[in-house]
């Protein structure tokens, strides 16, 4: 299975490419990058991370995508979609995050692009809910999840099981967005879904008055089409389906 690529007015969320391991390393030992982890990386954590999460893009057809901001930089962090890879009182769980390199902080990319990951999960996947989480103080990151529209837990907070008892980084808050509440923040085009299943059902996914009748294709030959382009109000669509 290849990865799935999303494509919003600015970004392209894309597969790995070996010319991205430099900038990756480089983005995760700035310690302003890192300001909200328990340290910064060296290169084989880097290159290791890398191997692994590249794999599972592959694998799945999503997980950690690159972050490519169109005609200005071929890497600008990443933007992750990926099972919880631990234990806790809400797991199992989906959760998005974002890391991006600190040039290109302050244009809104991580909000863009985690928008899209949002949509490709409830609109394709079909996922019920997801989550993300940060450290208590790392107010950055909590307001792109409020500007996301995920609403924090306020009974969610835990010590992450990865970071040792003490550190000052271990109580994390959690917020959450469910399929009920979600809405496209960004113009999205799945640019390649050729791997992904196109079945004969489609799972339950709620849909706006807004989207209702709308960007209809073919139901019964089509379904995971159907799904996404209603879903997202059209605006979210398989350019391969909609095109049958």
């Amino acid at each position: 299975m290849s990865a799935v690529v999303l494509e919003t007015q600015r970004l392209l969320l894309r597969a790995w490419r070996d010319e991205d391991l430099e900038p990756w390393y480089r983005m995760n030992a700035d310690p302003r990058v890192m300001e909200f982890f328990p340290r910064t990386w060296d290169r084989e954590r880097a290159d290791g991370v890398a191997t692994r999460i590249r794999a599972m893009l592959d694998a799945q057809g999503y997980g950690w995508w690159v972050v490519e901001v169109k005609n200005r930089a071929p890497f600008a962090g990443v933007i992750q979609l990926q099972d919880v890879p631990f234990t806790e009182h809400f797991t199992p769980a989906t959760e998005v995050g974002w890391r991006f390199a600190c040039e290109y902080w302050g244009n809104g990319y991580a909000t863009e692009g985690a928008a899209a990951a949002l949509d490709f999960g409830f609109a394709t996947l079909g996922l019920r809910e997801i989550v993300a989480m940060t450290a208590v103080s790392n107010l950055r990151s909590r307001r792109v999840m409020e500007r996301l529209g995920m609403q924090r837990d306020v009974n969610g907070d835990f010590d992450h099981p990865r970071i040792e008892p003490g550190h000052p980084l271990r109580r994390h808050v959690l917020y959450r967005k469910t399929a009920s509440d979600a809405r496209t923040c960004v113009n999205v085009t799945i640019a390649s879904c050729s791997e992904l299943p196109h079945t004969n059902t489609v799972p339950p996914f709620p849909t706006s008055k807004r989207s209702a009748g709308r960007g209809r294709t073919p139901a019964g030959r089509y379904p995971w089409a159907q799904r996404t382009t209603r879903a997202a109000n059209g605006k979210v669509r398989c350019r391969q389906c909609t095109a049958l």
